[in-house]
């Protein structure tokens, strides 16, 4: 169907697609603390993942961004999708799980990863709605339904998450 058949319109969003990889190991959660030269979330916690490029699916991305970020592999897991309201812009987050019982994660130019338990991640300095999803996340398992949600800002500017 060509672009002029798509129903783009200012009242809908254009989305951009991004994965966010939330790899276990018992009961703990493989965090990226930001770079502190990074200009979003510099110095907190927030999952691996990045950007869907042109020409990958979800999961390829996913793959990709773990092992560009982390030196590690894993078979992830859908776990659920996520649309945050960007203004007139949404993003998409595909966000997957996997098990990781071997290997230690290597720093990148994005940050250090590191091994969190759960019962710590509330004490720690995180991005907004990380502390939301884990709390999904960490109640699933592989085979479940995937979760749909969508999150905003709203008019106090407190962000708001939705699950469908």
């Amino acid at each position: 169907m060509p672009l002029s058949d798509q129903g783009v319109t200012s009242d809908r969003y254009t989305l951009i697609p991004r994965t966010a990889i939330f790899l276990r190991r018992g009961d703990s959660f493989l965090l990226l603390k930001s770079a502190p030269t990074k200009r979003l979330w510099a110095n907190k916690y927030n999952g691996l993942g990045g950007h869907v490029e042109r020409g990958e699916d979800a999961l390829s991305a996913a793959k990709r961004e773990l092992l560009e970020e982390t030196g590690l592999t894993a078979d992830l897991w859908l776990c659920g999708t996520l649309i945050v309201d960007a203004g007139e812009t949404g993003i998409g987050l595909f966000v997957f799980s996997g098990e990781c019982i071997e290997g230690e994660p290597r720093s990148s130019k994005e940050g250090a990863a590191e091994w969190i338990e759960y019962r710590r991640i509330g004490g720690l300095p995180v991005v907004e709605d990380l502390p939301v999803l884990l709390r999904k996340i960490h109640s699933m398992k592989r085979g479940d339904v995937p979760f749909h949600a969508r999150s905003y800002y709203d008019e106090e500017g407190k962000l708001t998450v939705v699950f469908g």
